[in-house]
């Protein structure tokens, strides 16, 4: 099984930037798609972005237009930029894997992953 770990995270006031890690153990064989999830206290796990093996991405409503995702497939890390952060971004963020390639949105589609970063935004 892949190893999934996440860095980057900490604390910014609102209107910075952050860039956000996800590196792999190894290559993600069998696993199609990489996203990036958010929850915080007392809410269920929301999708933020993933991308697909073909390289296409996705993102949530609420961060459009301010995160983009990437990948580096030959150091096998996954990365999200956020830009133009605001408090309700505060979250813990976690890094997943799935088998799914149809771009997908819901935890239950997503079979790894990370302990998850903390990413903190003040006003």
């Amino acid at each position: 099984q892949v190893q999934l770990v996440e860095s980057g995270g900490g604390r910014v006031q609102a209107g910075g930037s952050l860039r956000l890690s996800c590196a792999a153990s190894r290559r993600t064989f069998g696993m199609n798609a990489m996203g990036w999830f958010r929850q915080a206290p007392g809410k269920e796990r929301e999708f933020v972005a993933v991308i697909t093996w073909s390289g296409g991405s996705t993102f949530a409503d609420s961060v459009k237009g301010r995160f983009t995702i990437s990948r580096d497939n030959a150091k096998n890390t996954m990365y999200l930029q956020m830009n133009s952060l605001k408090p309700e971004d505060t979250a813990a963020y976690y890094c997943a894997a799935s088998t799914s390639g149809h771009y997908p949105r819901h935890v239950y589609e997503y079979d790894n992953w990370g302990q998850g970063t903390q990413v903190t935004v003040s006003s």
